[in-house]
């Protein structure tokens, strides 16, 4: 299926009002990517050019570079969280939640939900078999946490052109890697839909400082900025904020200050309320019960 198949445009203005509970305008959700870089692989991400070019194996360097926000960075932000109080999500790669249980075990205890995020940190187009990845990854889930997960988030937000279908036909219930809307929005599949929730590539670290290379600071500039945008929007209807970081990124000392600021700013205003996804989707659902619907005939 394309993209404009399994959804329609519509207008932001052009639709009923969404409400959320006790007078809140907007909810905010915190994504953090745990992910297992396979050594013996390309590394996703680079931070340092080898002398001589291409990806020499082992990239030592490089590996390193990312393990440290798993070894360090992850505890920096965790603690930020702790402080204000904040229950995020935790997409892992469903291989890490073996290699890195500690940081899986320190999410569960705090109640974040977990969303898949491939059982390696691989293009879903690269993988052998699509569907055997997403079981893979489920079952690293279920075997931890004791549920089923309910959201996907795709590694690097990639997908085929069956990914939708497939993550419904394995019992999920929504996806992030649509990043088109400040509302939750309903996909069609070859069997029932499913929803969307709203994800974000500008308050992104990745795009932010591995990409664009900006400095720190950017990470709060923009969030904020952010914010107070998606805050004014929502006046008459509820919007939904994401803010997503990778420990070897944002847990970096000197970055983590940056990060910790952005909740500084988001406390001072009392009808902000911080959702998981699963809690967004049932907001949303609650607000549309006709959302997954069959279409008539």
């Amino acid at each position: 299926m394309l993209p404009t198949e399994r959804l329609s445009y519509s207008a932001i203005t052009e639709r009923p009002a969404l409400k959320l509970p006790d007078g809140a305008r907007m909810a905010v959700w915190v994504i953090v990517n745990i992910e297992e870089w396979d050594p013996k692989e390309t590394m996703p991400r680079t931070v340092l050019t080898p002398p001589a070019g291409g990806a020499p194996m082992p990239d030592v360097p490089n590996w390193a570079w990312h393990e440290y926000g798993n070894r360090v960075g992850f505890w920096r932000m965790l603690k930020v969280l702790d402080q204000h109080g904040i229950k995020a999500v935790l997409a892992i790669n469903g291989k890490a939640i073996a290699t890195y249980e500690p940081i899986a075990r320190a999410a569960h205890e705090r109640g974040w939900e977990f969303v898949g995020h491939g059982f390696g940190q691989k293009n879903m187009q690269k993988v052998p078999d699509e569907r055997e990845d997403i079981r893979k990854t489920k079952d690293a889930i279920r075997a931890f946490t004791g549920r089923d997960p309910r959201g996907w988030l795709g590694p690097g937000l990639t997908e085929t052109w069956e990914t939708p279908d497939i993550l419904v036909e394995e019992g999920f219930d929504y996806v992030c890697d649509w990043v088109l809307d400040d509302e939750p929005v309903v996909l069609k599949t070859r069997t029932k839909p499913i929803v969307n929730i709203p994800y974000t590539q500008e308050c992104n670290d990745v795009a932010m400082m591995l990409i664009q290379h900006h400095k720190a600071s950017e990470y709060y500039d923009r969030a904020v900025d952010q914010f107070d945008q998606i805050y004014g929007d929502s006046e008459d209807s509820a919007r939904v904020l994401a803010l997503v970081v990778h420990p070897y990124i944002m847990g970096a000392p000197h970055r983590l200050k940056h990060f910790a600021r952005v909740f500084d700013h988001i406390a001072q205003h009392k009808d902000v309320v911080y959702r998981t996804g699963g809690e967004i989707y049932d907001w949303f659902l609650g607000q549309r019960p006709d959302a997954l619907a069959a279409p008539k005939p």
